[in-house]
């Protein structure tokens, strides 16, 4: 097993760092600096995607015959080191790492020719419609329905935790097909505009806050939605099940270590800043503890990570060690946001809706919480997700058992 990176390797690394330096202008700093999710508006989020696209980078995982940059994996590892790295915002992944894998590979022809090129450039805004009001981690119990009107669905029913949907232009979505047989077999995957009449789209407030261009998840509802079922239908009609568990794979796909360092970076800024006593928070020998323990922790990840991408290029599956990484990642995150709430101290009692919203350009009246800790109860608040979707800690920790200890 070889860990070191080639001189090819380093020379790439070298290439992309110079590309953020040149690319990851001030002004889209200072907006990640207030992102509470790594997120910024959409046009900035856009405009940022587009800049990906032009140098060919948008899509690492993406084979070539569909405008993929041919990268290896050890240089698709590196870009997304690079990026996470240094903080740049994340690309949306519903188009890009989710549903574009089930379209090149269920989806006919035409539909490969409609969707690919427009989310390769980011023409086109995509949202998940999995999770519905009591089918949450219980998926197959989804009950919205597709009901055939001819060469036509009709479409009725509500998605919940739909993150970005009022941003949307288009959906993929599980629905039910058929009630014969198991859940799992009357599920069927398709794609459609969210433009369509009988769609409503309704926001849901969290305790993160919907600071200005940051508001995250709402409830879709559809009420006799008709989509056309030779565009709609990826793939067989009732297999969705086995195209949902597809997509979960690359869903889980990216390394969190760089990520987390980054966000650890932030910690440590807000700890050297803020005053416990007469001394920096950082200063502090448990809290500084407690940031030496969560170092050695990113340190163990990474390298377990490292060795996945040792084992992937030698031609291997990754295969419970995604479940482990997902676990163990999602934690991280979570408890580096814990401690940079810690270091923010008093600072972050007074968290109101537009705490952040207050920091912006124009803003008239100024925020009570000093720059470096507007994003620490934001950030808290909405990481306690990370250990729920895409698939929960919980469904991991039973694959775990399952598959390593033989349980």
């Amino acid at each position: 097993m070889d860990l070191s990176l080639s001189p090819a390797d380093l020379k790439f690394q070298q290439e992309v760092r110079d590309w953020v330096a040149a690319n990851f202008d001030d002004e889209l700093r200072a907006k990640m600096a207030l992102s509470k999710n790594g997120y910024v508006d959409k046009d900035s989020q856009v405009a940022w995607q587009k800049k990906l696209a032009s140098k060919g980078w948008i899509a690492p995982n993406w084979p070539k015959e569909y405008g993929g940059p041919g990268l290896s994996n050890t240089q698709r590892y590196i870009l997304h080191a690079e990026l996470s790295g240094a903080g740049t915002p994340n690309v949306a992944p519903f188009g890009v790492s989710m549903v574009a894998p089930v379209i090149m590979a269920f989806g006919n022809e035409a539909q490969k020719k409609e969707h690919l090129p427009k989310i390769l450039s980011s023409e086109v805004w995509w949202c998940q419609g999995y999770s519905e009001p009591g089918a949450g981690s219980d998926l197959a119990g989804l009950q919205m329905s597709a009901v055939r009107d001819g060469d036509h669905y009709v479409l009725n029913g509500s998605k919940i935790w739909t993150t970005l949907a009022q941003w949307a232009d288009m959906i993929f979505c599980l629905v039910r097909t058929s009630k014969e047989g198991k859940p799992q077999e009357g599920i069927s995957f398709i794609v459609f505009s969210m433009k369509l009449p009988g769609i409503t789209v309704r926001p849901l407030p969290t305790l993160d806050g919907p600071a200005e261009g940051q508001h995250e998840i709402n409830q879709v509802f559809f009420e006799n939605v008709r989509v056309p079922i030779k565009d709609a239908l990826i793939g067989k009609e009732n297999e969705g099940w086995t195209y949902a568990k597809y997509l979960l794979e690359f869903e889980r796909g990216n390394a969190y270590a760089p990520g987390l360092r980054h966000m650890l970076r932030k910690t440590r800024k807000v700890a050297s800043k803020e005053i416990d006593g007469n001394e920096p928070v950082i200063r502090n020998p448990d809290f500084a503890r407690k940031l030496a323990l969560m170092e050695m922790q990113i340190d163990a990840l990474d390298m377990t990570e490292r060795r996945v991408l040792s084992a992937l290029s030698a031609g291997q599956n990754v295969g419970p060690e995604s479940s482990m990484l997902k676990c163990r990642g999602s934690e991280a995150q979570q408890a580096i946001t814990e401690l940079t709430l810690e270091a923010a101290g008093l600072y972050s009692q007074p968290f109101v809706q537009d705490t952040v919203a207050l920091a912006g350009a124009g803003a008239n009246d100024s925020s009570p919480t000093p720059t470096h800790a507007l994003t620490a109860a934001p950030s808290y608040f909405n990481y306690r997700k990370t250990s729920i979707y895409a698939g929960s800690n919980e469904i991991q920790h039973n694959i775990l058992a399952k598959l390593v200890l033989g349980l």
